[in-house]
Parts: C-alpha cells; sequence; structure tokens
C-alpha cells in the first residue's frame, strides 16, 4: 500500500508546479489536513523560508494575464485568489502603464479589421470591456464611424 503524502510533501509540490497565494496554498493543503497537522505553522515557515509569497505569486500572475486581459480584470483576478486590494492594484499597476499595447494587440488578434458599422463598433469594444481594459485604451484601440 502506497504511503499518503505528508502536508508539507503535498505544499512542496504544488509551490514546485508553480507560484500560489498564501490563501490559495492554504484552501488546497485544507482538503488533506490529518488530526496531527498544524496547517498554520506550515504555512508560516513556508512564507519564512520565502518558498510561498503573495508579492512573487501576484508578479507571476499579472505575466501570465496581461496578454489577454486589462488591468481591471487582473486586479479583480489576484483578489479572487486571495490577495488583499492594495497588492492586487500594485501589481496590475504594472500592466496599466501598457494597456494600450495590450488592448491593441488582443483586439488584433481577434477582429483584424476596423468596423465598418456602429454595431460593430459596439460589439469591438463591448468584447476588450469584458477582458477588463480601461474606456480608454478601448478608446484609443477601437477606431470606426462615429456617433451622430
Amino acid at each position: 500500500m502506497k504511503k499518503q503524502p505528508t502536508l508539507r510533501e503535498r505544499a512542496l509540490r504544488l509551490l514546485a508546479r508553480r507560484e500560489h497565494s498564501l490563501a490559495e496554498l492554504r484552501r488546497k493543503l485544507a482538503a488533506h489536513l490529518t488530526p496531527e497537522d498544524d496547517l498554520e505553522a506550515l504555512l508560516e515557515d513556508l512564507l519564512r523560508r520565502k518558498l510561498l509569497s503573495d508579492e512573487r505569486y501576484a508578479e507571476s500572475r499579472v505575466h501570465s494575464l496581461s496578454r489577454k486581459f486589462g488591468a481591471a480584470r487582473i486586479a479583480h483576478e489576484l483578489r479572487a485568489k486571495g490577495l488583499d486590494k492594495e497588492l492586487a492594484d500594485q501589481a496590475s499597476g504594472a500592466a496599466r502603464a501598457t494597456e494600450v499595447e495590450r488592448a491593441r494587440e488582443v483586439w488584433r488578434r481577434k477582429f483584424r479589421l476596423a468596423p465598418r458599422t456602429r454595431e460593430e463598433r459596439a460589439r469591438q469594444m463591448r468584447f476588450l470591456q469584458s477582458r477588463g481594459f480601461s474606456f480608454d485604451a478601448i478608446r484609443a484601440v477601437v477606431v470606426g464611424p462615429a456617433e451622430d
């Protein structure tokens, strides 16, 4: 019979695959707790040894999400993973600096052509809005027939 991995082994295996936020790792490990496990002590030890870092997680997640999403959506995703609002806003702030270029690239991959009607323009703007891009970035990217 195969021996069950310890809580520490599970945590290290998860962290070896990718960065995790403290809240995310706590949630994943809670499902495997046994009476002799001390989850909080384990998490504190991982933090102290710098094997677990919300800042590193935020940086990694911003990097992977910024290819497809705007700063507002990135900040929302980070808060959903248990990061505090201040850290999420700070991490997504780097994405704000390049938002117009990233919005233009997302738009180019999806549509390729400028809208010919007001309806097409509205549809393209809604698409970028759903991706979390700011209104200013969307207006800079989507050029089409002006509203009468």
